[in-house]
């Protein structure tokens, strides 16, 4: 049993969705409508060995990450979840706590443990959100994807995001599809760039949550470290490198020392040509200053960021990545 010193029930929602559905930017959109007076957590768990998703939210006195990279949290990483949550509670004595699960993986397991008896007393789940890129339509490889269907089919609300980007036929096609599933979602909303109402976050829980189903579970394949643990800190010139395996999807990760200072015109080239890269996201000193990277297929973003930690760049690919060869055209990218 874990006993945590928190004297009410948190609110917590769990905003999940496929890669690249614009979870992180949906959060960040929520932080900056959070109440002055209250303190909120987010939990944040990534594919990758090292995290970049904490250096991409944006946070303040009020606000609090944690964060668990290397897989799923109900799989390959479920017992640090336990733990990482305990330590969140204790030391943030949240108002709120979002988690964000990694693209690829799947909510029940998160659920099962807060409603469990070590979170049940603590815990208060509210309503859980999936974001959906309606342009995941045309992709049959993500459609046939089973955490794609179950992320959809747990959520208590869906959000067909990114609708700016689509067409009026994927964006109608995705309205009545999501429509008339059965049992009814709780609500089907259209938005652009994340922007929620934070009211949805106190929603009340659909039962359907509730209860374990086993069938559902992914099967996993534990992460393969490379080198390195995300422990360890890089050196100047140094960098450290992380490389995972899950659901068919690989990992490629590099960590740089704070000193470090990229060329902002080689990184980007660089970046911008890895086609064989399903999704990249990095956040990378330039000069004084840190950018972060953000993309999915060829649909990306570059944003200023208060980030000043080091510098983390992971490429996520449906095969493995040489590293070495890669390696050597980052380290060509810095600033002699």
């Amino acid at each position: 049993m874990v006993a945590i010193n928190v004297i009410r029930s948190v609110p917590t929602n769990i905003i999940t969705g496929f890669l690249g559905a614009g979870k992180t930017t949906a959060i960040n959109h929520l932080l900056t409508r959070k109440p002055a007076q209250e303190r909120w957590a987010v939990l944040v768990n990534e594919f990758g060995q090292i995290g970049v998703d904490q250096s991409l939210i944006s946070q303040d006195d009020s606000i609090q990450i944690q964060e668990i990279p290397g897989g799923c949290l109900c799989c390959a990483r479920g017992p640090q979840l336990r733990v990482a949550l305990t330590r969140l509670l204790r030391s943030a004595r949240p108002d709120r706590l979002i988690i964000e699960p990694t693209g690829l993986g799947h909510p029940l397991g998160i659920v099962d443990l807060l409603l469990g008896p070590d979170f049940a007393s603590v815990i208060d789940l509210r309503s859980m959100i999936c974001l959906i890129d309606p342009r995941v339509l045309e992709q049959p490889e993500i459609l046939a994807n089973p955490v794609f269907g179950d992320q959809i089919d747990l959520a208590d609300i869906l959000v067909l995001n990114k609708a700016d980007l689509c067409s009026a036929e994927q964006l109608g096609e995705a309205q009545a599809l999501s429509n008339n599933m059965f049992p009814p979602k709780q609500q089907v909303l259209t938005t652009r760039m994340g922007e929620l109402d934070p009211t949805l976050l106190d929603r009340v829980r659909s039962g359907s949550t509730t209860a374990a189903r086993p069938s559902l579970r992914p099967r996993t394949v534990a992460p393969n470290l490379e080198q390195s643990t995300p422990e360890q800190a890089a050196e100047p010139g140094q960098p450290l490198r992380f490389k995972g395996e899950m659901e068919g999807f690989h990992s490629q990760s590099w960590l740089f020392h704070a000193d470090d200072c990229f060329d902002s015109t080689r990184i980007l080239e660089f970046l911008d040509q890895q086609r064989d890269s399903l999704r990249i996201k990095a956040a990378i000193r330039i000069g004084h200053g840190w950018i972060g990277y953000n993309r999915m297929l060829q649909e990306r973003s570059v944003t200023q960021l208060a980030w000043r930690r080091d510098s983390r760049i992971e490429l996520l690919s449906t095969q493995s990545l040489d590293m070495d060869e890669l390696g050597l055209k980052l380290q060509g990218c810095l600033k002699n």
